[in-house]
């Protein structure tokens, strides 16, 4: 695998002339755990879709695993997001009418590879063996949260992109996914970028990445040493 598993360069993008990003970049290393701050509308999420591959940039280049994904057709973007990628959404995005297990099952369902072996792995990492056949309604906001990073993981995914992965979450219990979510990232050598407004997760990354106003205004790795960026 490449050490570099996402290279983002001047990223930028318009939304009815209106600038939501403006020249952003940022290197993800293999096995990196990087956290991306801002303010509110610092376009945090906008950067998240467009890494995802859920949206296109107006401007700038991005590459995983040395593709340019801005020359790919649709088909091939959804392919390599679909191979290279793993999701947490902030609301958790569980589909009601499918049970844990099916739920977190899905990603290799869309690849047409299905390995129960280590979806049974990943639940006993998580600690949620007991959910495999119970609906997202039953579920409290950890076990929930716990059933989207086994869907996240499920196809082994260079990189897992996190979108506010604790924002439902008590303080306990965010504290103990993101724990079950770095030891995970240890077994399988996955790259984390989260995506998150909570400042208390900074000391728990290697590297942090501050949005304001739809640009890059400090990264760094050495969390410490940070600017906070403005309320």
């Amino acid at each position: 695998m490449p050490n570099t598993i996402l290279e983002a360069d001047a990223i930028s993008v318009t939304r009815s002339d209106t600038p939501i990003l403006s020249n952003v970049s940022l290197s993800v290393p293999t096995e990196a755990r990087m956290l991306v701050q801002g303010p509110s509308g610092a376009g945090k999420t906008t950067l998240f879709n467009v890494l995802g591959l859920l949206d296109r940039p107006t401007s700038g280049t991005l590459e995983i695993l040395g593709s340019e994904a801005g020359s790919l057709a649709e088909r091939e973007r959804a392919r390599l997001r679909r191979n290279t990628i793993g999701f947490i959404f902030q609301e958790f995005q569980l589909v009601a009418d499918l049970t844990a297990w099916e739920n977190a099952a899905l990603p290799q369902e869309h690849a047409g590879s299905r390995d129960e072996e280590w979806l049974t792995t990943l639940f006993a990492e998580l600690d949620i063996q007991g959910l495999a056949d119970q609906y997202p309604a039953t579920l409290s906001g950890g076990e929930k949260q716990r059933v989207a990073i086994a869907r996240a993981l499920a196809n082994k995914p260079a990189i897992v992109l996190a979108d506010e992965p604790t924002g439902q979450l008590d303080p306990e219990t965010a504290d103990r996914v993101l724990e079950l979510l770095f030891d995970l990232q240890k077994t399988t050598d996955t790259a984390l970028l989260t995506i998150s407004h909570d400042r208390r997760l900074r000391s728990r990354f290697h590297d942090v990445v501050l949005l304001e106003n739809g640009t890059t205004v400090t990264a760094a790795g050495d969390t410490k040493s940070e600017t906070e960026p403005a309320k």
